[in-house]
């Protein structure tokens, strides 16, 4: 069990790490916080009058708000990982290339959602996100025959931000499982071997 608490350890650090720093999600095409769906025909409309360079400020905006946030996810891992029982263990040993991280997220996506929240919401706010696109809604209704989007960012970009996190930390989970170069400790490796 202390070679497994300490692979969940090393690949929740490892993700979080990654996620955490500067251009951790901006950066990283398979987690980069893009504008939702909803706000598609707004962004056309807005790059078509010759915005879109406001556009890109608010998608990085988002992404910065997600790293900051991200930060916050080791005590979330931590107290999860302090929380295996025995059952959970069996489970994540003998599951797919990912069964760590479905355990992370089924135990802990609830609490790092509590925790982000906040942190995305002041961010956004600490970076001007919310009048950023308060102003882009604003000359998007100018224009005629448009109907301005109605979205909740903080959730938006906190569910985002989770999902960017959980995804990284299933592409950890795997190269710990399958890449003996990944197994940075001697108790890692007799689990992995």
């Amino acid at each position: 069990m202390a070679g497994l608490k300490q692979a969940l350890e090393v690949g929740t650090e490892r993700a979080v790490s990654q996620t955490s720093r500067s251009g951790g999600f901006a950066g990283d095409p398979a987690i980069r916080i893009g504008l939702p769906e909803s706000l598609e025909t707004m962004a056309l409309g807005l790059r078509a009058i010759g915005l879109g360079a406001k556009v890109d400020e608010l998608e990085l905006a988002m992404n910065r708000a997600a790293e900051k946030a991200s930060a916050e996810a080791t005590d979330v891992f931590v107290q999860g990982i302090r929380q295996l029982t025995f059952e959970d263990a069996r489970a994540i040993l003998s599951g797919g290339d990912t069964a760590a991280t479905e355990f992370f997220e089924r135990t802990t996506r609830e609490p790092l959602a509590e925790r982000f929240e906040p942190i995305v919401s002041e961010q956004m706010r600490g970076i001007g996100l919310v009048e950023q696109y308060d102003a882009l809604v604003d000359r998007y209704a100018a224009l005629p025959f448009t109907k301005p989007p109605v979205l909740d960012f903080e959730s938006y970009v906190t569910n985002e931000a989770l999902d960017g996190l959980f995804h990284v930390l299933g592409n950890e989970e795997r190269r710990i499982r399958e890449d003996p170069a990944a197994r940075s400790t001697a108790l890692l490796k007799e689990v992995f071997r």
